[in-house]
């Protein structure tokens, strides 16, 4: 049995992907803070805790077609196709919704989300280059944040290793679905040019696949077990949520490699932990890394690149250090989860009392 519901709600929440996805995460840890501010509802079920309330389709439309006691209208914060489908089929059955979308892709919009977009009452991005693929430029950029409390470093990093029964001392990390488009055979192949020289350090592949992915996932094993390294390049599969934060913890360096990526919150996650970050030039990741300084950018697809920094950095533990402490520092000052959640609640307010 989950909470009760305030008729009241304010705000509605999409929540349409079955798969944990690094929208499912910006989600789960925007609604912590935004539920403290207002009354809300997220529409679907998938991967909430239990203190979130939830409604189906037709139990929201009933609630949403009656007025608020306030004056106000409720605002639909959709950042899927789906969950767009899913507002404006809510808005046209009768409910009194103003309706707020989100874009992070970097790529070419379909005519169904230029046809969606069109009938938003708001749009939203979250990073420059994002933005420039929007047929309408957005109102406002509000870059993601993370819950820093969950992605606090480490009291004793080795410990925790220890404790997660992962291989040798030191961990490279990736995080994500397991596919080619995440840059995952990028890692691997820069591994298996680095982890030969530095026994201490393994590489920890985290994140689940689909069967769309076997044939991938095994090749990348096949070369892994042909250089020998079966034992330091392991595979976690997909993880719940509550235990990601200690492997990201556990890391000494996390990367990312995404060969195109829409915001990416793995980089944050993984600089409020105090792990030395190398990531690909793609979603935010080149607003948020000042290269050599909170971190590295290497282009996209580059492999080679990718072990050149692992290499300054399993072989230097005070850059490593140096790197880490100032990716910490820049989580901190701009990427907060409640600095992300206050600007979209504020903005919210803006629709819901704009003439529409």
């Amino acid at each position: 049995m989950g909470p009760s519901i305030d008729p009241q709600f304010e705000l509605i929440l999409g929540n349409s992907n079955k798969r944990f996805s690094g929208v499912t995460s910006t989600l789960l840890q925007v609604l912590q803070v935004q539920k403290q501010r207002c009354s809300l509802v997220v529409l679907g079920d998938h991967h909430l805790p239990d203190d979130v309330p939830s409604l189906g389709f037709w139990q929201l439309l009933k609630l949403a077609r009656k007025p608020l006691a306030n004056g106000r209208v409720r605002v639909f914060h959709a950042r899927r196709n789906d969950e767009m489908i899913q507002a404006l089929l809510l808005k046209w059955l009768g409910a009194r919704i103003r309706i707020v979308f989100t874009s992070t892709a970097q790529r070419r919009k379909t005519w169904l989300t230029r046809f969606l977009m069109r009938h938003m009452d708001g749009l939203l991005s979250t990073c420059t280059a994002a933005a420039r693929y929007m047929p309408t430029p957005p109102d406002q950029l509000i870059p993601h944040g993370i819950n820093i409390e969950h992605y606090a470093p480490a009291d004793d990093r080795r410990a925790l290793w220890e404790s997660l029964s992962l291989p040798g001392q030191f961990g490279i990390g990736i995080f994500g679905r397991v596919r080619e488009q995440k840059g995952v055979d990028l890692l691997v192949q820069a591994a298996l040019k680095v982890l030969p020289d530095h026994p201490a350090f393994s590489v920890v592949i985290v994140g689940g696949y689909g069967s769309d992915q076997q044939a991938f996932v095994e090749q990348q094993k096949r070369l892994i077990e042909a250089a020998g390294l079966s034992e330091r390049i392991v595979f976690t599969g997909e993880l719940p949520f509550a235990q990601v934060p200690d492997y990201f913890r556990a890391m000494s360096i996390v990367t990312a490699l995404s060969r195109n990526e829409g915001f990416g919150l793995t980089v944050l996650e993984a600089m409020s932990t105090e792990a030395a970050v190398v990531a690909s030039e793609a979603g935010a990741w080149p607003d948020i890394i000042d290269d050599g300084r909170n971190g590295y950018l290497v282009p996209a697809g580059d492999w080679y690149q990718v072990a050149e920094r692992l290499e300054m950095l399993v072989t230097d533990a005070q850059l490593r250090a140096q790197i880490a402490a100032a990716g910490r520092q820049t989580v901190l000052a701009n990427y907060t989860v409640e600095r992300e959640a206050n600007a979209l609640l504020d903005y919210y307010s803006q629709i819901a009392a704009a003439d529409h």
